[in-house]
C-alpha cells in the first residue's frame, strides 16, 4: 500500500504543476483510493509537505543534480522532490526504506531507467544530511540576503518574498512565510443554538480536543489539525469548517433582519449561512455561482446548516438578472488566493505576478455588474482571499473613480499573517448614496 501511497502523492504533485487542478481537488480524487484515514492522512502530508518546502528541497537537491531541473522528467523530479522531503521532514519509516520507495514509485511511473539516478541522488542526500546547509537568518539587514533566506530556506518565490519584505519588513516577512509553511490549525463555527447537544457541551467537547476560543470571533475555535475527527459525531454535525478571516468578510456585510441579500460567487457556503441566520425568516438570501461543482458544494453546505436559501447558477462578470432591489451585495470574487497558502500551498508555484492583471479583470467586470443590483443606501461589499493590492484597494479605487455614486464606509478589512495570526484576507464596503432631490 505505502508504494501506492508515494504514487499517488507523485501523479497528485504533477496534475497540480501541469495546472489541471488544485491541490485541494486533486487530493479529494486521490484520497477516495485509501480508504484508511492513515493512509489519506500520509498522502496529504507528502503532497502539501513537499509543496510547502519546495524552494528548500530543490536546494538540497541542486548539489547533487549535474544537469538542470528542467532537463529531468518531470516524473522523476516529483519523486525526487517527495523523497526529499521525507527523508528530512518525516521520521516514520527508515531511510533506506524511503529510497526503495522512490525507487518503485519511478519504475511504476514507466520511468525504470531513471531508478539508479534516483537512487543515487536520494542516498547521497541522505548521507550528506547533518552536512547539508540552507542559508541562515540574516544577521543584518541585507536585502539580498534576507530575500535568498526567505526564498530558499522559508521556500517562497522570489517575487513573493520581495512583496512581504517591502510591505512588512524583515521580521514581519518571515514570520508571513512561517506562518505560510506552518501545518493549519482548523477553524469551527458553532452553527446554532441547537436541541440534540447544547453549547455547553460543545465547547466541552472542543476543548478536551485541543480547540481554543478565537480571539477574533464568538462562537468560532481553533483545533489542531486531524481533531475534528476526533470529536463524537453528535458535535461534528452542529460545527461548520470555516476560517476566521471568512468569518469576518460575512460580517462586514452587517445584514438585518428582514434584508434582502444577494452572495456572488458564494461557494463553499458558509457566508451564506451567516447572512441567512442574520436576516432571519422575514429576510432574503440568494446564493449564487457559476460552475456545477461549486453550486453542488452550495447545495451540501447550505442543507448541512439548515438554512433557507435560494440558489441560482450565475456568471457574474456579465449582467444579472436583477434590478436595484438588494439592500446587501456581496461579492466574494475570484482571486490568486495568495492569502491562503498555508491552506493551499501550491498557489504560491502557480501563480506569478502577471495573473494578478488577469484576476483583477474580472474582479473590475464582477464589481460593476455586482453594483446594479445594490438599491439606494444599500451595502455592497468586495472581499477576495488574496494579500496583493492590485486585486484589492487597486479594484476599489478604480471602481470608486468610475461611480461617484458610491462611497467607502469605514476602514477596509485587511488581515494579515504576521500582524493578525490568520490567512490574509481584504473586504472593503461600498454604500450606494442617496439619490439627491
Amino acid at each position: 500500500m505505502t508504494n501506492n501511497i508515494r504514487l499517488a502523492a507523485a501523479k497528485t504533485l504533477l496534475a497540480v504543476q501541469s495546472g489541471r487542478a488544485t491541490l485541494a481537488a486533486e487530493l479529494d480524487r486521490a484520497r477516495r483510493g485509501f480508504p484508511d484515514e492513515r493512509d489519506r492522512g500520509l498522502l496529504m502530508e507528502l503532497t502539501a509537505g513537499t509543496l510547502r518546502w519546495r524552494g528548500a528541497i530543490d536546494a538540497v537537491l541542486q548539489p547533487f543534480v549535474s544537469r538542470p531541473f528542467s532537463e529531468i522528467h518531470e516524473s522523476v523530479l516529483a519523486v525526487l522532490r517527495i523523497g526529499t522531503y521525507e527523508l528530512r521532514h518525516l521520521t516514520r519509516m527508515p531511510p533506506h526504506a524511503v529510497v526503495n520507495e522512490a525507487v518503485e514509485s519511478v519504475r511504476l511511473m514507466r520511468q525504470a531507467r531513471a531508478a539508479g539516478f534516483v537512487n543515487a541522488i536520494l542516498r547521497a542526500v541522505q548521507r550528506k544530511r547533518d552536512v547539508l546547509t540552507l542559508p541562515g537568518r540574516p544577521s543584518t539587514d541585507n536585502r539580498d540576503a534576507w530575500l535568498t533566506y526567505l526564498s530558499t530556506s522559508l521556500s517562497h518565490p522570489r517575487w513573493l518574498a520581495e512583496r512581504y519584505l517591502d510591505r512588512a519588513g524583515t521580521a514581519g516577512a518571515e514570520a508571513w512565510c512561517r506562518y505560510n509553511n506552518a501545518i493549519p490549525t482548523v477553524t469551527v463555527r458553532v452553527t446554532a443554538a441547537t436541541t440534540a447537544v447544547d453549547q455547553a457541551t460543545i465547547y466541552e467537547e472542543l476543548r478536551a480536543a485541543g480547540g481554543t476560543p478565537s480571539t477574533h470571533l464568538p462562537d468560532a475555535w481553533r483545533l489542531p489539525a486531524g481533531a475534528l475527527a476526533t470529536l463524537v459525531e453528535p458535535v461534528r454535525d452542529q460545527l461548520a469548517v470555516q476560517d476566521e478571516g471568512s468569518q469576518l468578510v460575512a460580517q462586514r456585510v452587517a445584514a438585518q433582519v428582514g434584508d434582502r441579500v444577494l452572495d456572488l460567487c458564494a461557494a463553499p457556503g458558509g457566508k451564506s449561512s451567516m447572512l441567512a441566520r442574520a436576516v432571519g425568516a422575514t429576510g432574503l438570501v440568494i446564493s449564487c455561482d457559476t460552475r456545477p461543482a461549486r453550486l453542488a458544494v452550495l447545495k451540501q453546505t447550505l442543507r448541512h446548516e439548515g438554512v433557507p436559501v435560494r440558489v441560482l447558477r450565475i456568471d457574474a462578470t456579465k449582467p444579472l438578472p436583477f434590478g436595484p432591489v438588494f439592500d446587501r451585495v456581496l461579492l466574494d470574487a475570484p482571486c490568486s488566493g495568495l492569502g491562503t497558502i498555508g491552506r493551499d500551498p501550491d498557489v504560491k508555484w502557480s501563480r506569478q505576478p502577471d495573473s494578478l492583471a488577469r484576476f483583477s479583470a474580472t474582479q473590475r467586470a464582477m464589481l460593476e455588474q455586482a453594483a446594479t443590483a445594490i438599491a439606494p443606501s444599500g451595502r455592497l461589499v468586495y472581499a477576495t482571499c488574496s494579500s496583493e493590492p492590485e486585486e484589492n484597494v487597486d479594484v476599489i479605487s478604480a471602481f470608486l473613480d468610475a461611480h461617484p455614486e458610491f462611497r467607502r464606509e469605514g476602514p477596509d478589512l485587511e488581515t494579515r499573517p504576521d500582524r493578525d495570526g490568520l490567512d490574509a484576507f481584504f473586504a472593503a464596503v461600498l454604500v450606494r448614496r442617496e439619490p439627491t432631490a
